[in-house]
């Protein structure tokens, strides 16, 4: 039997870091929201564990010998008690180390794939054990609210339809990197979201111009080339960094709006990665 999960890029439409534990775990409030596009999981039935790796960016998951897929494998195993036989291969279509939480999904992925193929459910706090995306991730792929370290989610309110453009220059930012450059871990919340949900777009985007990336100028200070995606994207509605970067987002009402930037994008900067999907 061969089964196959979709693992959806997650997007932070702003993230706010709301101070540090006495543990060293940062603190956050974000809003995640997952674009149709991302990496896919298959897993069979085989002798023991294997893990292999295909696709447009395989080649930067080669030197990780502690990939989250088989951790997240292992994990569900050991929890579990069962066997832990699957031959998983993943399809890495999103660039590594990105700020759109590729590994934090497929490890979400992993986890719903192999709790059908083995029978078993996922236990609880598994998930964060894997990291701060994974539980946000885990669930279906709609708009959440994250808070404390990762482990509190709700649903975000009702969002209206739109689009998003995604482009990264070519450069990958480390999470812990980007958390050690940050001059202030304790910054203020946004003004919350409406309860009834937003009207139209424009009022999303007039919601989103009050709050922030925490991360941003860190990470841009890491790898200039942020500043460069922005600048890229800044004709659309609104344009901001997602996670610790270096992957940067637009936001368009419409279909054509986004497709039309997108492809102007890749003319113009051939080497980046841009994409162009509809918000779940």
């Amino acid at each position: 039997m061969t089964a196959a999960e979709a693992a959806p890029a997650k997007v932070n439409l702003y993230l706010h870091m709301r101070g540090r534990r006495a543990d060293g775990y940062h603190l956050l409030d974000s809003m995640a929201v997952f674009p149709g596009l991302g990496d896919r999981l298959t897993a069979a039935a085989g002798e023991g564990l294997s893990f292999t790796h295909t696709g447009p960016f395989a080649d930067g998951l080669a030197g990780d010998p502690d990939n989250l897929v088989p951790r997240a494998a292992r994990a569900l195993a050991a929890a579990t008690g069962v066997p832990g036989n699957a031959a998983l291969s993943l399809e890495k279509n999103l660039p590594v180390a990105s700020g759109i939480g590729g590994g934090s999904s497929d490890a979400a992925a992993t986890l719903r794939l192999l709790s059908r193929l083995w029978g078993v459910a996922v236990p609880e706090g598994l998930a964060l054990g894997l990291g701060a995306d994974v539980p946000v991730c885990l669930g279906a792929p709609h708009p959440q609210i994250m808070a404390g370290i990762g482990e509190r989610l709700a649903p975000a309110p009702a969002l209206p339809r739109l689009w998003m453009v995604l482009a990264n220059p070519g450069a990958a930012v480390a999470t812990g990197a980007a958390l050690t450059a940050i001059e202030q871990r304790d910054n203020p919340p946004g003004p919350p979201p409406p309860d009834a949900g937003f009207a139209d777009f424009a009022a999303l985007c007039d919601w989103l111009r009050h709050q922030r990336n925490d991360l941003q100028a860190a990470a841009t200070s890491i790898c200039p080339a942020i500043a460069e995606a922005l600048a890229a994207l800044a004709d659309a509605p609104l344009a901001r960094m997602s996670g610790s970067g270096a992957t940067c987002f637009a936001l368009h009402a419409g279909e054509a709006a986004a497709m039309v930037q997108a492809e102007r994008l890749r003319r113009a900067r051939p080497g980046w990665w841009v994409a162009a999907a509809p918000v779940r």
